[in-house]
């Protein structure tokens, strides 16, 4: 992460609405910056129908294939798309407070979504904000009004992992699809009884795309640790030791097999699944997103 980034990841500045508008401002402008200029978006488009090539038209709309078949010239006509609505959903169980390097997972969450939504504002998108523990969930229903990106901040920083995954039905306001809807995910996917899993695939339809965010910690995830420890389990409060030397290639192992068999059952489900590491810069992320999904820049 760059230093004038890094210096911000404190308490005190995601603990505000100004705080976190800065930084979701200086991850946009940061990865805007660096960006290629060939990876910069247009507008959003679906494909219409085909109609024969006339003199003046943009080779570059020549489909190729259409002329392998039938020896003649065609261009791909496309519609412009309408704006989307984006809705924005955060697991904001206790397990997402696991922190490494002065961040946790639901911080990281936080920044990524502010950022996304200061894209979606640009772009004159509507979105919104659902955040579920078994406390409760927030919502912040999807709009495009002025005060849209300042709610969905303030609802932000009041957000705190606690307990575990809501087992009980998701409001509607979350399944209600309307439109193009573009839902984004963030979780570390934790839970014992597929809970995340129903809620995930219940979360697609053939009309809108889901990306999930699965937020891991680098040691977490290779259990960089040298000696025996006393793991806390962050939701149940279970504890357990272990002898990390002994255990490590066992539980890399397993963990790899575990992201493996989740990144295939998304990509079953149609779903766009994205290993996000906690230590990555979110300038990253967010290119990484961008070769995946490109409607939320025009």
């Amino acid at each position: 992460m760059k230093t004038q980034l890094s210096d911000l990841l404190t308490p005190e500045v995601l603990h505000t609405v100004k705080g976190l508008e800065l930084v979701a401002r200086i991850v946009v402008e940061g990865f805007m910056s660096g960006s290629n200029p060939s990876q910069s978006v247009g507008s959003g488009q679906e494909f219409s129908q085909y109609r024969s090539y006339e003199p003046g038209d943009d080779l570059r709309q020549l489909d190729w294939k259409m002329y392998a078949r039938a020896e003649r010239y065609y261009i791909k006509q496309a519609d412009i798309e309408t704006n989307i609505t984006v809705k924005f959903i955060l697991d904001a169980t206790e397990s997402m407070s696991y922190t490494e390097r002065g961040i946790s997972k639901l911080q990281y969450a936080k920044i990524l979504a502010a950022a996304l939504a200061y894209l979606a504002r640009k772009q004159s998108d509507s979105f919104g904000l659902f955040a579920i523990n078994d406390k409760g969930i927030q919502t912040v229903l999807p709009r495009f009004e002025q005060q849209q990106y300042m709610r969905v901040l303030d609802a932000l920083v009041a957000l705190e992992a606690h307990g575990s995954w809501q087992k009980n039905d998701n409001p509607e306001a979350v399944f209600d699809h309307h439109g193009k809807e573009l839902i984004i995910f963030f979780s570390d996917l934790f839970d014992l009884d597929d809970d995340l899993r129903r809620f995930t695939a219940r979360l697609k339809t053939p009309r809108n795309e889901v990306i999930v965010f699965h937020l891991m910690g680098t040691d977490e995830m290779n259990l960089a640790y040298n000696g025996v420890y006393a793991f806390e389990e962050l939701e149940s409060g279970r504890r357990i030791r272990v002898d990390t030397v002994a255990q490590k290639e066992l539980y890399v192992s397993r963990v790899r097999e575990w992201i493996r068999q989740t990144r295939l059952w998304m990509l079953e489900k149609q779903i766009n699944y994205h290993l996000v590491e906690t230590g990555m810069s979110f300038e990253q992320v967010l290119r990484d997103f961008l070769k995946v999904r490109k409607s939320l820049m025009r």
